[in-house]
């Protein structure tokens, strides 16, 4: 059969490159062969965040007291409950996809594993489809290293997570960045033991140090264990405190017990794109030490019939840079005005967010890469205890932290750990997008009571980084 177009991966950004090439008349075939949505859908943010939801709510209903509200009884977890709360927001969400997908004219959809055999054919299944470009949008999954004794336990990543209905007795999980450390808070406040153990010396230690050090502090004290400067983990099945079958994590490190048990052990390591079984070869197609698909700046590989798009490319690892990864290419083949000005990967900023309670919402650069350009800059921060939104919804943990080239006055990278610190920092990104100087930021006049309304007082209080 012969396209004008194939995609592969139904996840982020290939729907929504289906749309924009049939809307402007190309017959295209898109192929999936397990979940439409990809990862955001099934076993990534939709998932978690409503879990994050679920356990912000019994979070809030034991502090229910500081607000001056009054309940009866112990507050409790209904993880079934919780878990088809999870569930219908997926299924939800992949079924709106796929009737989209299904229902659109000029795409053929096709369920099953496709693979390449040359640069302008794919087969799936057995039958052969044919275009003159392919789009691979396959996505990534949770990566389990070869650590000891890894192969006689059972473990859970975070696809695993949503099928848990019960509430574990101590949930061990191996990894300090933002999955483990989302599902660490989340699963403390559905009533687990929770034990979080990192090879690193500080959690998320992409961060500058503070920004770790306070979300260490806001999970133990919720009765978080955290266990750092573990470099030599393995595991082997052991007897939970309870009697149960469970996993012994056998952690050497200088502080803590040698071994921590727990009833389920989650490992949150990394993840691995999904290019092993797609017949890369076939066609060409050049991959890192990693398995990423290399990429240029537009996104194509080094086969010119064939682009990358999503977490498969190891340009980002998030849902927005999948997005955008659709419209760079989009962008690139239909829009008249790209032809002089073409969209690039570098042309967008790295933001992200870690979605513990509260958020870190993140921009540009940490303080460690302003020092290590040399640059001169100015910074400046400023705890959520003065910050009237905050402070009205008895949520004052975190801080606000703003770099500023000296120079230039351009907003170099900025944190807001804090409530709706993920909302709030996308004003300091959309200054940062236009290369404007901090200054019109620092003139707007912000909505308030908000969070957003602290920013430009803190760019007042700039100083140079010592």
């Amino acid at each position: 059969m012969t396209f004008d177009a194939i995609i592969i991966g139904a996840g982020q950004a290939g729907p929504s490159l289906a749309g924009r090439l049939t809307a402007a008349g190309w017959k295209v075939a898109l192929v999936e062969r397990k979940l439409f949505g990809g990862t955001c859908v099934n076993t990534g943010c939709m998932p978690t965040k409503t879990l994050v939801a679920s356990a912000y709510a019994a979070h809030l209903a034991r502090r229910a007291a500081d607000y001056g509200v009054a309940l009866q009884g112990e507050v409790g977890v209904d993880m079934k409950a919780v878990k088809e709360r999870q569930q219908t927001v997926v299924r939800n969400a992949r079924g709106n996809v796929e009737t989209w997908l299904k229902g659109m004219k000029g795409l053929t959809v096709f369920e099953g594993h496709a693979r390449l055999t040359s640069p302008t054919t794919v087969e799936v299944d057995g039958q052969v489809l044919e275009a003159p470009k392919i789009f691979l949008n396959v996505g990534g999954r949770a990566n389990a290293p070869d650590m000891p004794g890894i192969g006689d336990i059972s473990y859970l990543t975070n696809t695993g997570m949503m099928q848990l209905d019960v509430l574990p007795e101590h949930l061990v999980i191996v990894g300090g960045s933002y999955i483990g450390l989302e599902f660490a808070q989340m699963y403390r406040r559905f009533g687990a033991r929770v034990t979080v153990v990192e090879m690193g010396p500080r959690l998320i230690g992409r961060e500058d140090p503070e920004v770790s050090d306070a979300v260490r502090e806001i999970l133990e004290a919720e009765g978080i264990a955290v266990r750092l400067n573990a470099e030599c983990i393995s595991f082997s099945p052991c007897k939970t405190e309870g009697g149960d079958e469970g996993v012994c994590v056998h952690v050497s490190c200088t502080e803590g017990e040698p071994a921590v048990k727990g009833s389920h052990t989650l490992l949150a390591v990394g993840r691995k794109p999904n290019t092993d079984d797609l017949g890369l070869d076939a066609a060409g197609v050049a991959v890192d030490k990693r398995g990423y698909v290399t990429v240029d700046d537009a996104l194509r590989t080094n086969v010119p019939s064939i682009w990358a798009m999503g977490d498969c490319n190891g340009r980002g690892a998030f849902t927005h840079t999948a997005y955008n990864d659709f419209e760079i290419i989009a962008a690139n083949l239909l829009d008249p005005e790209a032809h002089g000005d073409p969209r690039k990967v570098t042309d967008r900023l790295t933001a992200y967010a870690l979605y513990t309670d509260p958020p870190l919402g993140r921009v540009g650069m940490t303080e460690a890469e302003v020092r290590s350009q040399g640059r001169p800059a100015l910074v400046a921060t400023r705890p959520m205890t003065r910050v009237g939104r905050a402070i009205e919804k008895g949520e004052t943990k975190g801080f606000m932290k703003v770099l500023v080239d000296a120079e230039t006055k351009q907003i170099l990278g900025a944190a807001i750990l804090g409530t709706s610190g993920d909302e709030a920092i996308h004003g300091i990104l959309d200054v940062m997008y236009a290369k404007a100087p901090y200054t019109v930021l620092q003139r707007t006049v912000p909505i308030h009571p908000t969070v957003s309304e602290l920013i430009p007082t803190v760019l007042g209080e700039l100083k140079p980084l010592a």
